[in-house]
């Protein structure tokens, strides 16, 4: 049993300002701890089932010295009566988190992941939007308000029917991201079970097949018998935009590389533009031969004060994907009003975007060169081969595909 301490006022506490545990009497075993910072608790020291207790029992002075004492007698009865009062609380906060794991809705575990630092991985801005942007669109209207816990699969089900076939590659990464949210969920003690989001053995034997088709995302592109009359036109464009547009179809480069090209990865000696591994979608370092054409543009392109960037927007900073969109869009709009026609796409007969300058590229290799389809794969930055020969793989042809590339340049520019 505690020793019996001096029962002493409140204003007695009030003047305690030595760090420690001061006794304070009235009930056995109630203290007043002092921190260094001088921040004042109460804490009740007992011995429950064999084992030494400190019990918080709030901070002073928004716990007065009677109310702690009151507080003290109740936690002594509960010892007396041979309850654990600690593991009282530990079972209560666990009553509580369970109760609002239960009342969670998926669109509020949704906001709790996108919150939690799971997406600092992602080193590209624009693929940290379409997390968000894909779960806002296609998931919380149709399943948000339910509860975590109660979701499953006809529920994922529900959201990939509406455009399994329309949008298979959208539908594909809703799945995988709800999958990753739901998992997230299980391992913070948020729900439990199998994840109904999952692929094998699951979705897999619920969902129809969809073509290969269907699946490959294109985008519109030139045909190669268009390229050199839609170049032509794109020389005479004024503007950042159209000069930035004509070096990344001279370099068969995707825009965002473009876009975020420096004066400092250009070698203007060894006419070689090094692409480094962060901007580069396959996270290799990736050079590219620069064509004599490419040169030139390069030579005469100024160079702004104040950025390093080789085609800057207006204000220094990167330049929009839209810019480089809105070049190709107003050169399609202005020979749609001549000929009725524009440069659409032959197969999806839309507007050819930049990204389809890549297909004309490849299609220019297969259909006009003996260049090996390698050698233009290696140049658009794919992957090449099976693991075996990737990991063989040391080189990257630059010395062939210099050649190929100042090839690409005249056959444009004819």
């Amino acid at each position: 049993m505690p020793k019996k301490a001096k029962e002493i006022s409140a204003l007695e506490v009030k003047r305690l300002s030595t760090p420690g545990f001061h006794p304070v009497g009235g009930v056995p075993g109630l203290h007043l701890r002092i921190n260094d910072g001088a921040g004042k608790s109460w804490i009740l020291r007992v011995v429950v089932q064999g084992k030494r207790r400190d019990i918080g029992l709030g901070g002073f002075p928004d716990i007065s010295l009677a109310s702690a004492r009151d507080a003290a007698r109740a936690m002594r009865a509960k010892i007396h009566e041979g309850i654990d009062p600690i593991e009282e609380r530990a079972q209560e906060r666990q009553r509580l988190a369970a109760e609002r794991s239960r009342a969670l809705t998926l669109a509020d575990a949704i906001e709790q992941f996108l919150t939690s630092g799971k997406l600092d991985a992602l080193s590209n801005p624009k693929h940290r939007a379409q997390w968000r942007s894909t779960l806002d669109t296609y998931v919380v209207p149709v399943i948000g308000k339910k509860r975590l816990v109660d979701i499953n699969v006809a529920d994922i089900k529900s959201v990939l029917d509406p455009i399994w076939q329309t949008k298979h590659e959208t539908a594909r990464r809703v799945r995988s991201r709800i999958e990753a949210v739901i998992s997230w969920a299980t391992v913070h003690g948020l729900r439990g079970g199998d994840n109904p989001a999952r692929w094998q053995a699951n979705l897999k034997e619920l969902m129809p097949d969809v073509g290969k088709a269907a699946i490959k995302h294109h985008r519109p592109a030139l045909p190669v018998r268009d390229v050199q009359a839609w170049f032509a036109e794109l020389k005479t464009r004024e503007g950042l935009a159209a000069r930035a547009l004509e070096f990344l179809t001279l370099t068969a480069t995707r825009s965002q590389e473009v876009r975020f090209a420096t004066w400092e990865e250009i070698d203007l000696e060894g006419e070689i533009w090094t692409i480094p591994a962060e901007r580069m979608k396959m996270r290799r370092e990736h050079r590219v031969p620069l064509s004599p054409s490419a040169m030139e543009l390069l030579r005469t392109q100024p160079r702004m004060a104040g950025t390093e960037l080789v085609f800057p927007s207006s204000r220094n900073g990167v330049m929009s994907d839209m810019t480089l969109s809105a070049v190709m869009r107003r050169m399609d709009e202005d020979k749609t009003k001549l000929d009725r026609v524009g440069w659409p796409d032959p197969v999806l007969k839309r507007p050819a975007v930049p990204h389809g300058l890549r297909s004309t590229f490849r299609d220019w290799v297969s259909e006009k060169t003996e260049y090996p389809s390698d050698m233009a794969e290696v140049a658009l930055a794919h992957k090449v081969g099976n693991a075996v020969e990737q990991a063989y793989r040391r080189g990257d042809m630059l010395a062939k595909r210099r050649q190929m590339m100042v090839d690409w340049a005249a056959f444009i520019s004819a």
